[in-house]
């Protein structure tokens, strides 16, 4: 989970990124329209016909400000009711109702090891109880079933559309720190941020790629919550925030990312359906590997201890022993390293693998499989 009870201590989970990353939070202009001047020449106000100008843009600015007030107001009611918090334990966390059929996908690293789970929504309402469906760790989503729907259930709409501009104003929904029911505002900072989540604290170490970077608060206890546009859809799950290394590992303001809703649906789509997720739409070299280190004790390459049988890897030509240092243009040393380049591909592409067998240092093409 991401966070204790809103008394206890706070766990951290939901910050396991330690990136050098240098960037202010984003701002929203709510009120447009502002000419930015302080004249007053010309009529005063109330004058008739030649009113001051600054008085019709006054007019205007309050007119969209009142229309956007409205719009953030009609997104939290209608969204709100599909925002769950997920409690295990002493733990806390939060979750998007996916169907009718009681269905709610989440971060992996909220549910951890449990496979019981108790759920209140959002707006109130008695503790339900529910059970894992599935978790699919290597892109950080699960799926729980509450035991019993009640009646009026309402599930959120997500996104059908795999882009998302840079710009849009967003809102994050979910429970920080025990605190059901809140809400951040931002703005869609980046999009297609390659991430490697930690592996401690609960976390599960995936690397992820095309995560959307918002600059909306994502605190403990969001994890699995809604990121959602002024169209009311959902467009991402709210997973981790940056830590800066100069703040003591403490959260770099304005730097979260989230788990696109077109992987979201891909993922939960299948463990629904069939229990397991068979195709998660991710580039796979077809390897089980290890990081060697080279004479200076540094990382220098990753070495093949296995090959998945009828995998991209030994289709290729590749042999166990052989150690894979680029992957196309990108040189890589460690698995890590490994992880985030494949993320920048699809299954199905022909790319140039560098590896040594030996003393010699060889190039296959391979067309990459799928994770």
């Amino acid at each position: 989970m991401d966070s204790s009870r809103t008394r206890g201590h706070v766990r951290s989970r939901a910050r396991r990124l330690l990136l050098p990353l240098t960037a202010g939070i984003c701002g929203v202009a709510l009120i447009g329209g502002c000419s930015g001047s302080g004249s007053s020449s010309g009529p005063a106000a109330g004058s008739g016909p030649s009113a001051s100008p600054s008085v019709a843009a006054g007019s205007a600015a309050t007119t969209g400000g009142d229309a956007l007030q409205s719009n953030y107001e009609q997104v939290i009611k209608n969204v709100l009711p599909s925002v769950v918090q997920i409690e295990s334990g002493n733990d806390l966390g939060s979750g998007i109702v996916y169907d009718g059929k009681g269905d709610i996908v989440t971060n992996a690293h909220v549910v951890g090891k449990a496979k019981q789970f108790k759920v209140t929504s959002a707006t109130g309402g008695g503790q339900l109880h529910a059970r894992l469906v599935s978790s699919y760790p290597a892109q950080d989503l699960a799926v729980i079933k509450l035991d019993k729907v009640p009646s009026g259930l309402k599930a959120a709409s997500f996104s059908q559309s795999s882009k998302v501009d840079m710009g849009t104003i967003v809102l994050a929904l979910g429970s920080p720190l025990g605190l059901s029911s809140s809400v951040t505002q931002g703005i869609v900072s980046a999009t297609g941020r390659t991430v490697s989540e930690g592996s401690s604290g609960g976390g599960t170490g995936a690397t992820i790629g095309n995560m959307v970077q918002t600059s909306a608060a994502i605190n403990p206890g969001n994890s699995g919550g809604a990121l959602v546009g002024l169209d009311g859809k959902v467009i991402g799950i709210p997973t981790l925030a940056a830590t800066d290394p100069q703040l003591g590992s403490g959260a770099a303001p304005g730097i979260g990312f989230a788990i696109p809703a077109s992987m979201v649906t891909n993922i939960a789509g299948q463990i629904i359906k069939n229990g397991k997720v068979s195709n998660s739409g991710r580039a796979a070299l077809g390897i089980t590997g290890r990081t060697v280190v080279g004479a200076n004790f540094q990382p220098a390459g990753v070495a093949v201890v296995a090959l998945t049988k009828g995998g991209a890897a030994g289709a290729a030509g590749l042999r166990t022993g052989d150690i894979v240092t680029r992957v196309g243009s990108t040189p890589v040393k460690s698995l890590t390293a490994l992880s985030e380049v494949l993320a920048s591909y699809k299954p199905g592409q022909k790319v140039k693998v560098g590896y040594e067998r030996g003393s010699s240092a060889k190039t296959a093409e391979v067309t990459l499989g799928t994770m």
